[in-house]
């Protein structure tokens, strides 16, 4: 049973990443809060790891809480995920997102909007 509900949890994580705009950015932590498990930043990670291949899931588009991009290593080139970020008009300078603040999309904020 907890086999199901952590599924249940990784393809909302994957819904809410679908959500997050061409050339904006999310957090793990942003995505939890979201989902109501504040302390669960850590699954959204494996849940973007278990998305590799689906690309229905623009899992580069998220990044740490400071905006690190600390998944690439999920990815099958080294730096396929800052190459993706910079094609969409983010710029990425030693894994790190300029001006983050800019970029940073929090789905309690924008959705709520909606």
């Amino acid at each position: 049973m907890a086999e199901d509900k952590k599924y249940g949890f990784f393809e909302n994580a994957q819904a809410v990443a679908r959500l997050i705009p061409k050339g904006r950015v999310c957090s793990y932590g942003a995505i939890a809060n979201y989902l109501s498990a504040p302390r669960s930043a850590r699954m959204v990670g494996y849940a973007m790891k278990a998305s590799a291949g689906d690309d229905t899931v623009p899992a580069h588009r998220v990044v740490n809480r400071v905006g690190l991009l600390s998944g690439k290593h999920n990815f099958d080139e080294p730096n396929e995920m800052q190459i993706k970020l910079e094609q969409e008009g983010v710029k990425v300078i030693e894994n790190q997102i300029q001006e983050f603040d800019k970029h940073f999309w929090d789905p309690a904020i924008e959705l709520s909007l909606q």
